[in-house]
């Protein structure tokens, strides 16, 4: 696409404007999208408080500041030092002692094997070229232990806002967005390292009238499903 850098890298994200831009849309956990990306994404796997959580692409820290007082430990995972630096800063605020926060590629974290529960890919892989996703659903089984699960949530690309960006209609594509990734693809990535499928669906957007059309037409029609969400455990 026109305007597409070479390659979107860490360097990518640390030079450009990125996270300033995001800012108030993404770092504010109160706005009307923060609030549906939330209660979708915890819809797909609700941690139990026992439980050890991995955030992979943490961007502001989103679910570290929702899950920390929730959960035994989060963790989040950024190869972007912009964000790393962000999430420790608002830490140091909110005093999150069971919240971390590592400078590391998601698809080789240097985390310890099997001891985790959770791993979460929130608005992840949309980012992700395709040998950087394989090496990332090869880490998230690496990571997990035997039953623990890897939830996703990305965007669709067949949605009609998504159609409309990406051919420079109306609405602004995102560079960042390398390579949207289809159900069938991310279920053959998870089942090509072992996971289970628990749950696999499409969702609605978080605009209440499009919302409402989605929900009465996602099943028959595909410009109507906004996000995919998936569920792996590892087996």
């Amino acid at each position: 696409m026109s305007g597409r850098p070479e390659r979107v890298d860490a360097g990518y994200y640390d030079r450009s404007d990125y996270f300033e831009s995001g800012a108030k849309r993404l770092a504010d956990l109160e706005t009307a999208f923060q609030r549906y990306r939330i209660a979708k994404v915890l819809q797909i796997y609700d941690p139990l408080p026992e439980e050890r959580v991995v955030d992979l692409g943490c961007g502001w820290g989103t679910f570290e500041w929702v899950l920390a007082a929730r959960v035994a430990e989060i963790v989040g995972v950024d190869f972007s030092k912009r964000s790393v630096e962000i999430c420790q800063r608002r830490k140091a605020v909110l005093g999150l002692a069971n919240a971390q926060f590592v400078h590391a590629d998601a698809g080789d974290t240097g985390l310890a094997a099997e001891s985790f529960d959770l791993v979460i890919a929130a608005d992840l892989f949309e980012h992700l070229y395709p040998d950087d996703s394989a090496r990332v659903a090869a880490e998230a089984r690496r990571l997990l232990r035997p039953g623990g699960r890897f939830s996703i949530w990305t965007p669709h690309r067949g949605h009609l806002i998504e159609v409309l960006k990406n051919r420079g209609i109306v609405l602004k594509s995102d560079p960042t967005h390398v390579d949207y990734k289809s159900m069938d693809r991310l279920r053959g990535l998870l089942e090509g390292e072992g996971f289970v499928l628990e749950k696999e669906y499409y969702a609605e957007s978080h605009l209440p009238g499009l919302r409402s059309v989605e929900r009465a037409l996602m099943a028959a029609v595909p410009l109507m499903r906004r996000r995919i969400a998936m569920l792996g455990r590892r087996t």
